[in-house]
């Protein structure tokens, strides 16, 4: 299994949920969060004094896919959330060893 962790633009989270949706992914964990890369945030004036804001709003998405669905499933992400400008987030993919559903005791991809 794999755990799929995208930081994105909040603006393109409807569009990557349909991807996803497309492609038969329906669970995932949504976060709204707060980060700077290579952005490095902005300047902003606000009644004649400048001011700098270091972190900006991005969504994370956390999936946690059968291993033969994750590579169709960070393409879709990076080509739907991709606008060509700084700041388009991150994708990160991690083996995941164990998955257990809490309710029934399912493990595995069964959990999933």
């Amino acid at each position: 299994m794999t755990k799929i962790e995208a930081i994105i633009r909040p603006g393109k989270l409807e569009e990557v949920k349909e991807a996803l949706n497309k492609l038969g992914i329906h669970g995932m964990t949504v976060c709204q969060v707060m980060g700077c890369g290579h952005q490095k945030g902005r300047t902003e004036v606000y009644r004649g004094a400048e001011y700098s804001i270091n972190l900006l709003p991005k969504v994370k998405v956390e999936i946690i896919i059968d291993d033969r669905w994750a590579d169709a499933c960070v393409k879709a992400i990076a080509e739907t959330a991709r606008s060509g400008e700084i700041g388009d987030g991150k994708i990160f993919v991690y083996p995941v060893s164990n998955v257990i559903r809490i309710r029934t005791g399912e493990q595995g991809e069964a959990a999933i």
